[in-house]
């Protein structure tokens, strides 16, 4: 039995250790089998580039927990995408890159395939679960829930989430800091979240948490609340510019700085189409047909939306995404890590196909979640008590739906 790994999309805080529990379930279910891993995700499935994982490995898979990244690399590749395959030298002209990755898949011997990724990692997953049925390859294929977005339905807690919001908020207390650099000082903290404000919403608690760690002296005009989230914006809720300039003046006013925690994905529709008018020119977009934030910009955008209007003296957007997503799980993550690779390895064997994750459907429970009910998208869920509780308390009204949900 010949079991393959690969590992795709954005990096996440659950890919290394995904693989070294993966390897810790099959140590076990089945010791003798050979496991090997695919280079730079479907990339490499493509490209016929794998590595085979010697016993000595094996019987220190618990390295890989102390790991971000993934070492056996990824890619961002879409096999239903022939021309961005073509463009890109994995396939020749003419070939169907499914059938090219099944083949490839039949070449090496592979019985059991496991994908790491988010919504495009398992959807692409998918694409190839099902051609592999329809043109008679058995083969059976499961995936693992990662992103650090916590976006996918109807998983109800997606790997490395939590681990992201937790170092995005260690990243801002070092931040944070600045507002001591001149006066009215407005610092944008950029997070991750391209359709989901789940993980802004949640860097902003977990930092405001940590605030209960420090030693204040108020008296030493060392106080909590320049250090304080002063609004949270992510893509679920419309922000209503004209009530928070007057809203955020005030807290300018008030303690010289404001802290603003944003969603790379806030508005970013609208963004969009003010910057195609403006240039005539469609922004570029990836191989799954995501505009690239990158090109977009959305920090710097509101920077200057706000800069004048707050009379900001100084303004600093700092993006800790890369920082957030590259760290090792901490316990929680590690804990669902390990779970859910046991249950993908158990389901494997049975000839289960889907992703393993907590199934909303189920009351949160671990299920192999069949492919075809994985969709990315889904909507951070702006009613839950502990994100009303932190908009009340930062004195910001929950807002309506933007127009986008």
């Amino acid at each position: 039995m010949k079991i393959a790994f690969l590992t795709a999309g954005g990096i996440a805080p659950c890919l290394s250790s995904s693989i070294g529990g993966l390897i810790h379930a099959y140590n076990f279910l089945a010791p003798d089998a050979e496991l090997i891993g695919y280079l730079n995700g479907y990339q490499g499935l493509l490209l016929g580039r794998s590595y085979s994982f010697p016993q000595a490995v094996r019987e220190k898979h618990e390295i890989f927990y102390r790991f971000g990244g993934s070492p056996i690399g990824n890619s961002r590749v879409k096999l239903t995408n022939v021309a961005d395959c073509v463009k890109r030298g994995l396939v020749k002209e003419g070939e169907i890159p499914l059938k090219v990755a099944a083949d490839q898949l039949v070449a090496d011997g592979v019985t059991i395939l496991h994908t790491i990724g988010g919504d495009d990692t398992n959807t692409t997953a998918a694409d190839l679960a099902a051609y592999l049925h329809e043109n008679g390859y058995e083969l059976t294929v499961v995936g693992l829930p990662k992103t650090v977005d916590n976006d996918v339905y109807p998983i109800q807690q997606t790997l490395g989430a939590w681990t992201a919001a937790e170092q995005g908020a260690r990243f801002f207390r070092n931040v944070a800091n600045e507002n001591t650099t001149s006066v009215r000082q407005l610092i944008i903290h950029e997070v991750m979240g391209r359709h989901c404000g789940w993980l802004t919403a949640r860097t902003a608690w977990d930092y405001r948490q940590s605030l209960h760690e420090y030693d204040w002296l108020p008296e030493a005009l060392l106080h909590q609340i320049r250090w304080d989230v002063d609004a949270v914006w992510v893509p679920e809720l419309a922000v209503d510019m004209e009530a928070e300039v007057e809203r955020l003046n005030k807290k300018m006013d008030q303690h010289d700085s404001v802290n603003v925690f944003l969603s790379e994905g806030a508005g970013v529709d609208a963004i969009v189409a003010e910057i195609e008018r403006s240039t005539g020119k469609p922004v570029p977009r990836d191989a799954f047909g995501h505009v690239r934030l990158d090109e977009v910009n959305v920090g710097q955008w509101f920077a200057k939306e706000l800069k004048n209007k707050l009379g900001a003296e100084k303004v600093l957007v700092q993006k800790s995404g890369y920082f957030a997503r590259s760290a090792a799980p901490n316990k929680a993550d590690l804990d669902l890590i390990i779970k859910s690779c046991a249950h993908a390895a158990r389901s494997a064997l049975d000839g289960i196909s889907g992703v393993a994750g907590l199934d909303e459907d189920k009351d949160g429970k671990m299920n192999t979640i069949a492919f075809p009910r994985i969709k990315g998208g889904k909507p951070f869920d702006y009613e839950q008590n502990w994100f009303r509780e932190m908009l009340f308390e930062i004195g910001q009204p929950l807002g309506k739906p933007s127009a986008e949900h």
